[in-house]
């Protein structure tokens, strides 16, 4: 087995079997809290952290949302969104909304497993599902909800001081979110958050 190979194994061995649940939303506490209480359920949303590999070297996917979406326009995302009726299940509308955004094949991306649920102050309860991906061809970006799509190599996520501290001010709270810098691009917020997550929980030499 290849040093690759086996630390692929070692993240799958360290995830979720199964998607996370939870049986009581009341409890759920979001990554900031907003001034005006929620008043409806949380919205189920998935995203992928797709793990890339290009012969013995892994990555991690990210896009550049488009300036001219309405919600998060411009800022650095997993491909994701939210869970659809027709999906049978999370990693069905992972994989999905990657194939619509950045023309992932499915047929290349293997599902290792799920991490826990991320709850959103904006009132999106995430279901993070991490498959390796073997591409043949290059990842294209829609135009109309991707304006790039880049890679960020594992080797920097795996080093805890590539993660910074970043600080929001929302209204007169101030909040803060983890921040990855790389290739002049600023990774923050939720994704950020979620790529730390992966890396405390599967990455680490201790792990989570």
């Amino acid at each position: 087995m290849s040093d690759t190979d086996g630390l692929i194994a070692r993240i799958r061995g360290r995830l979720l079997v199964e998607p996370d649940t939870i049986s009581d939303a009341a409890n759920l506490r979001p990554d900031w809290i907003p001034e005006i209480p929620h008043r409806r359920a949380p919205v189920s949303a998935a995203v992928l952290i797709a793990l890339v590999r290009r012969g013995d070297t892994l990555s991690i996917l990210y896009t550049e949302r488009s300036p001219d979406l309405r919600s998060h326009s411009g800022q650095i995302a997993f491909p994701g969104g939210k869970v659809d009726p027709g999906d049978r299940d999370v990693a069905d509308a992972a994989l999905r909304e990657a194939t619509e955004e950045v023309a992932l094949v499915r047929d290349e991306a293997t599902i290792l497993g799920h991490m826990p649920l991320y709850y959103t102050g904006t009132n999106y309860l995430i279901s993070p599902v991490v498959a390796l991906v073997t591409p043949e061809a290059p990842f294209r970006p829609n135009p109309g909800e991707v304006n790039s799509v880049f890679e960020v190599p594992l080797d920097y996520l795996m080093t805890p001081g590539s993660y910074a501290t970043h600080r929001i001010l929302r209204g007169e709270k101030e909040h803060t979110t983890w921040k990855i810098t790389h290739s002049g691009l600023v990774i923050w917020g939720i994704t950020a958050n979620l790529t730390r997550r992966f890396h405390d929980m599967a990455l680490s030499a201790e792990g989570g």
